[in-house]
């Protein structure tokens, strides 16, 4: 399988087709902010893959601030993101270094929120996240990190599912910048049944 691409756009079109293959189902789903749904999107499959980081990290460092240091995703699904973008930055020599924010406290030692190359206190951070449904994985990570003394100003997303979460972000003085929309998922994935 050939891993090069021409243009961003084209990363962006096989970037979609390996999401509508991999990561979405229809069916009848619990999310984990407890909504019902019929649409359920695991990004996983598609981030842990060597096709998909490849693709991701070269859309998603095209959308991180440039006045950042670092970016930081929220454990498990930022894990990936975070080290892809960092890695392809450092390919293409810029300093990004990759948080990992946890859950909860680190239950010994130094009993750390973050985990990572901690930059300066007031520098800026961009958080990464998989899937966006209410926001509240990625504002719970804003808000590790603010506390923490540094500045977010965005959070880039890989999918919305356009369930209120780019609002609640909004809300709270943040731009959200989503790689895609749940519809966009959805119309690529029935066109692959056609």
């Amino acid at each position: 399988m050939n891993l090069t691409f021409e243009s961003s756009e084209a990363a962006r079109e096989k970037l979609l087709n390996l999401l509508a293959a991999n990561a979405y189902r229809y069916g009848d789903f619990t999310l984990s902010s407890g909504r019902k749904s019929n649409h359920y999107v695991n990004c996983k499959p598609v981030t842990l893959s060597g096709q998909g980081l490849f693709l991701l990290s070269k859309i998603m460092l095209e959308n991180i601030d440039p006045r950042a240091s670092a970016v930081a995703g929220i454990t498990l699904g930022g894990d990936p993101l975070v080290s892809s973008v960092a890695m392809a930055a450092a390919l293409s020599g810029r300093a990004l270094d990759a948080l990992i924010v946890r859950k909860e406290p680190k239950g010994h030692g130094t009993t750390a929120w973050l985990e990572g190359p901690l930059p300066p206190a007031g520098s800026l951070i961009t958080v990464l996240e998989d899937v966006i449904t209410t926001g509240g994985s990625s504002l719970k990570a804003v808000a590790q990190l603010q506390e923490a003394g540094y500045l977010v100003e965005r959070i880039v997303a890989i999918v919305d599912r356009q369930e209120g979460g780019e609002q609640e972000i909004k809300k709270r003085g943040l731009d959200l910048i989503s790689l895609f929309l749940l519809e966009d998922v959805l119309k690529k994935f029935n066109e692959r049944l056609m």
